[in-house]
């Protein structure tokens, strides 16, 4: 009977420990959650911020026009060179290193694409980018710093499971970056794992939701960065608009995409004979061409383009060569090497594609501007669902929804006729080769199934 007594005893400490456990690793995966959203309201002041710095220190005198000959190019330079001597990993959208992080097993190799040092420089290179005129956007980065957050929460709390934390850091990034919940569970889903059966669905909705109410608590309802719009399609010149805005938008986007995947590995090869000087001079370079091609649009195409992409929305129509500055200026940055996102840049593109769309056609502009962003958008991502998703969560335009999803599926199919290869998924591979190549340089051996899924 004692030793019975005894059995049971150590059952029930047994079971207390494992409760007490559980418990800890999930409230430090709630403040994890929580921290998400508090670090992305920061990240949007701070990038506000940049923006407005920027705006004023090129209207501060007859010729501050100019100044960006001298900033922009001496900006990206020193961001380049920073991410590639002291922060290496942090260069580009994050949304790669994300998914790259998730094909490994050991913590060693995760930590060199996600951590909480790379999540620092990420915020603070991607608002100096802003700040020296970049063409890119803080959304994709919030995704890199979403999931190094739940990555460091995860050892805090003794969690195992990291691929699943990963994905609900980086679904926790999208919500809490757009305030779209919504978009936030498409995007794991579609984008990040590319799989439509989640075992970690339940932790990707709870940090989506923790993340969201930090947001929301401190900023409130701001999903309306692009503006809504409430017109209705009406007849069938508006119709029209989504063939011509999914087939166009899904076209340009495929080829910047493709332009993208290619270019990156022939600079990449270019730089190993020099790799410092050489990376210094393709930052300055496209830092100079993206500063000329800002003052010739009158600098439009100078930083995010929310605005841009608002007016577009509630019906001023862009110039028509907007889109194309903006796609261009937009490819350079993302080519420079300096850390920033694609999406709002990109969104931005696509409300200019439709409007052009729209000029050209005789049509709504704000219907257009719309279903532009949707094309484009897909066509860039492969992505439909997270595409339709965000522009009707952040534009409040339920009663277009059927056009939407419509635009999307089409920008979808015609990009992936053009370039079969994902945008995201086909820059990871570049950052899983570089991984694998650092442990086996510092001795820690190989990753076998990394190494199968980067030549798949």
């Amino acid at each position: 009977m004692p030793n019975l007594r005894k059995l049971k005893l150590l059952r029930r400490v047994k079971v207390m420990r494992g409760r007490r456990t559980m418990w800890q690793s999930r409230l430090v995966f709630w403040v994890g959650a929580l921290a998400i959203g508090l670090v992305s309201v920061a990240f949007a002041k701070a990038s506000d911020w940049a923006s407005d710095a920027f705006h004023h220190v090129t209207h501060a005198g007859p010729y501050a026009f100019l100044f960006p000959l001298a900033l922009t190019p001496a900006g990206f330079a020193l961001s380049a060179w920073l991410a590639f001597r002291y922060f290496p990993n942090s260069q580009g959208s994050g949304i790669p290193q994300a998914i790259a992080a998730r094909h490994f097993h050991d913590a060693e190799s995760r930590n060199f694409l996600l951590s909480l040092k790379l999540a620092a420089a990420k915020v603070v290179l991607t608002v100096f980018g802003i700040f020296c005129g970049g063409s890119i956007g803080r959304e994709g980065p919030t995704v890199q710093v979403g999931a190094s957050i739940m990555l460091q929460a995860a050892r805090i709390g003794g969690v195992v499971q990291a691929r699943g934390l990963i994905l609900a850091g980086s679904a926790a990034g999208i919500a809490a970056a757009f305030n779209t919940p919504l978009a936030g569970i498409v995007f794991a889903i579609e984008e990040m794992s590319r799989n439509f059966e989640i075992r970690a669905n339940g932790a990707v909705l709870t940090a989506v939701i923790l993340s969201g109410l930090a947001a929301l608590g401190l900023l409130g309802d701001y999903n309306t960065y692009f503006g809504s719009t409430h017109d209705v399609m009406a007849g069938l010149r508006d119709w029209w608009l989504v063939l011509l805005c999914g087939i166009g938008g899904g076209a340009c986007g495929a080829l910047f995409s493709t332009a993208v995947l290619r270019l990156t590995i022939r600079l990449k090869r270019w730089r190993q004979a020099a790799p410092v000087p050489r990376l210094i001079a393709i930052a300055a370079g496209f830092g100079f061409l993206v500063a000329l091609i800002g003052i010739v649009s009158g600098g439009l195409t100078f930083g995010t383009g929310y605005d841009q992409a608002r007016a577009a929305l509630q019906g001023t129509p862009l110039p028509p060569l907007y889109f194309a500055e903006k796609l261009a200026a937009t490819f350079l940055c993302t080519m420079s090497g300096i850390p920033g996102g694609l999406f709002a840049p990109s969104l931005a593109v696509g409300a200019g594609i439709g409007s052009t769309i729209g000029l050209v056609v005789g049509t709504n502009a704000g219907i257009a501007a719309l279903l532009g962003m949707a094309g484009y958008f897909a066509g860039v991502v492969q992505a439909p669902m997270t595409a339709f998703v965000i522009i009707l969560e952040m534009t409040d335009s339920h009663q277009n929804v059927i056009a939407l999803m419509a635009t999307a599926m089409l920008g979808y199919i015609t990009s992936r006729l053009i370039n079969r290869e994902p945008l995201y998924h086909g820059l990871s591979r570049a950052y899983m080769a570089d991984t694998i190549r650092h442990q086996r340089n510092h001795g820690r051996g190989s990753n076998a199934a990394s190494e199968k899924d980067v030549h798949a």
